[in-house]
This record gives structure tokens, sequence and C-alpha cells, in this order.
């Protein structure tokens, strides 16, 4: 028979019955290089269709214990105590990425054995990540993991295993915490952990959404006027997420997390992408449209042809640098351009009926004026109680 690629049991049959044929054949002939053929073809065959199952890691660690007359104590350096020993051993714990690089190295244990992957190889560890300093009980208690059924203990015990599966999807660099390419307004008081968490959160929450193609340059003065105008309605705050959207613009709502003192940030998405990210830490319109539109002028300034790749923003901050210096004046102009606030001169004695007028006249919400005249004059109990009934969490609820 003529050599050729096993594809079906009938042909493996006959090569079978043909290798028998062949056995009795001399080195050295074409009988032999034949046997050799076939034979090679045969295991190829079988290693896909009759594939063998690794071995049990933790039989093959009792054999390596065996070979190597190692006690349990033995493997305490390896799995961390006696306890934890004892219960991989029994089966009641799963090896930790940890213990299977300690095994690997210490025993040369298979990778694809402790994997239980044919092929695999041990993933090295990240440098300069701490996995306790992740607020893992953050997001476990918000079930960020999604269907993971198991308790914080074990989220604990293998949190570099965990955090890293999470964040699979965003791609190489989604858990680097030194927040490298990345600007944070509150630079010496945020937690760079719980910001990279929680920018995997969102980030992940986008990555639902089937947008069409952002056109770089989308995001203007007009666009976010336009953007804005949509405050006038009852709705606004849904209709704005709406209008990005359409427009390939990715928008999430997600509280902050402990220790991040964030409104909202502005994220490139691996795609390249815009993600516009709020918190709703204060739930007023005022702050929400402000910060929409701050975040907005960080895509607009700052993204297209820039290396950062996420704004992080706490608009409480008064000292600021001239990144967002410049994303503070071109939200409040896109938002009530400079013509406009000055002729109304509200600020110099403000009233509600005036600073209704002049919503309507501009045909925006009068959260909007109002916010901005508490800022300027810097009185935030002026129209407290007005401001106050202005809810937008009921958005998102």
């Amino acid at each position: 028979m003529k050599p050729k690629v096993i594809k079906s049991e009938e042909e493996y049959e006959a090569t079978l019955e043909r290798i028998d044929e062949l056995m009795e054949a001399e080195p050295g002939t074409e009988e032999f290089d034949e046997l050799e053929l076939l034979a090679m073809l045969v295991d190829a065959y079988e290693a896909e269709v009759y594939p063998i199952d690794l071995p049990d890691p933790i039989e093959a660690l009792r054999f390596r214990m065996e070979q190597s007359d190692l006690k349990q104590k033995d493997l305490v350096p390896l799995l961390g105590s006696r306890s934890k020993v004892s219960e991989v051993l029994s089966g009641k714990r799963s090896l930790s990425l940890t213990m299977i690089r300690n095994l690997h190295r210490e025993l040369g244990i298979p990778a694809e054995v402790l994997l239980q992957e044919p092929g695999a190889k041990i993933p090295l560890p990240m440098e300069g990540v701490d996995w306790k300093k992740f607020p893992l009980k953050d997001i476990f208690n918000r079930n960020w993991l999604g269907g993971f059924g198991g308790t914080l203990a074990e989220v604990k015990e293998r949190a570099e295993e965990f955090l890293s599966d999470w964040a699979a999807p965003l791609g190489e660099g989604a858990l680097e915490p030194a927040l490298l390419r990345q600007h944070v307004r509150d630079g010496g008081n945020a937690d760079g952990y719980a910001l990279t968490a929680w920018k995997i959160r969102v980030s992940l929450l986008a990555l639902e959404q089937e947008l069409s193609a952002y056109k770089p340059g989308t995001v203007t003065q007009r666009f976010v006027r336009d953007l804005v105008g949509l405050s006038y309605l009852d709705d606004g705050p849904r209709l704005a997420q709406e209008y990005l959207q359409k427009n390939g613009i990715h928008f999430v709502v997600e509280s902050h997390l402990p220790h991040t003192h964030l409104d909202g940030a502005a994220i490139r998405m691996p795609n390249g992408a815009p993600l516009i990210a709020l918190t709703l830490r204060y739930d007023r319109l005022d702050n929400f449209w402000f910060t929409l539109c701050h975040e907005l002028a960080h895509v607009a300034l700052h993204f297209d042809g820039e290396e950062v790749v996420a704004f992080f923003d706490d608009l409480e901050q008064g000292e600021v640098d001239a990144l967002e210096n410049d994303a503070d004046r071109w939200a409040s102009e896109a938002l009530i351009p400079a013509e406009a606030w000055n002729a109304a001169d509200l600020c110099r004695k403000p009233t509600l009926a005036s600073v209704r007028a002049f919503a309507a006249a501009h045909r925006i919400n009068p959260a909007i004026p109002l916010g901005r005249i508490r800022r300027e004059i810097g009185n935030y109990k002026l129209f407290g109680k007005v401001v106050a009934r202005q809810k937008v969490r009921q958005f998102w609820v």
C-alpha cells in the first residue's frame, strides 16, 4: 500500500495490517523504510484520536515523593504549611500557581501534568505585582469574578490565577498596578491597585457592548454641546449614554472602590475606542454632566495620537496639572460657552429664577448653571436643597 496520512478508522486498521506484514523487514530495505513511515503515521493518528490522559498532578506528586523518599514535612517549603500539604495530598485543596511553580522547579514535575494541559508552560511571575494588595474582598463581594462559587479565602490563596484569568480578555498589561501610561488626577492619595481593579471591571463591562467603530476626532465642542442639550430632557443621562454609544464611545457606570476618591475616568480600550466610566460618587445632576464632559475633554484633547491610555479623575482636587486644567476649561466651555456665561453674570447676584430662565434659554438642565455658580463662588451650600433633589443614580438602578 502507498503510505499516506491516516484519516479514518478503516485506513487505520488497514495500516496496522500492513505493519504486521512488514514486521520481519530487514533494516536498509525498502520494506523497512515503509515500516518506519507507517509506524509514524499510526503514532500521529493515535495521538490525535486516542490521546493518553495526563497523570493526575497529586498522583504525580506522590510518585515523586516516593521516588525521592520525601515526607510530608519536606513539602512545607513548597506548599506553604503542614495543613496545606495535608489538604493538597488529600484532594481538599487545589494547587495554586505559586505551588505549581515550586513543584515544577524543585521536584521537576512537568508543567503539563501540574496544569493538566498538553504542552502547557507555567507563566512567569509578573514583576512588581503584590497580589495581596488588590482589593480582593471588594472584588469578591461585588461578584466581579463572575460565576466563581468559591470562598474569599480561595480568592486570597490563588489571587494571581483568579485575577489573571479575570483580566485576560483585556490583553497583556491590564494588571499592571504601577499605572504606567495612565494619569491620576489624585495621584497622591489614590490606591493604584484599587484603581487598576476598577479599570479592569469597567473595561470588561465595555467589552460586552457591541458598538460601531469609533472615528478619531469625533469628540468636538459641537459634539459635546449636542450631548449637553440632552440634559434638558427628563431622561437626559440615559439618552447621553445612548448618544455616546451610537458614536462608538463606550459608557459604563460602576461605583468606586474604597481609597480611590474617583468621580470618573476616560480609558482607551485595546481596540482604540474610548470608554467613559463614571462612579456617580455624588448623586447629583450637576456632578454627572460636568464629570461626563471632563472625561470627554480628555478624549478630545489627550487621546488621539497620545501615549496616555487612561485618565482617572477626582474632581474635588484643588491643585491639578496642566492636562487637568485644560480638560476643566474645555468641559466648562462645552457645557456653557464663556460668552453666554459672562453675559448672564449669574454669579453676581444669583437667584433660582434667573438660573432657571438662563437654563431654559439655552435648553440645558438648570443643574448645570447651578453647579457652576456654586463652584465659581465657592459656596456649596447655595441652592443646596435644589441641587440635592436632582438625582442621577436612578437611571442605572
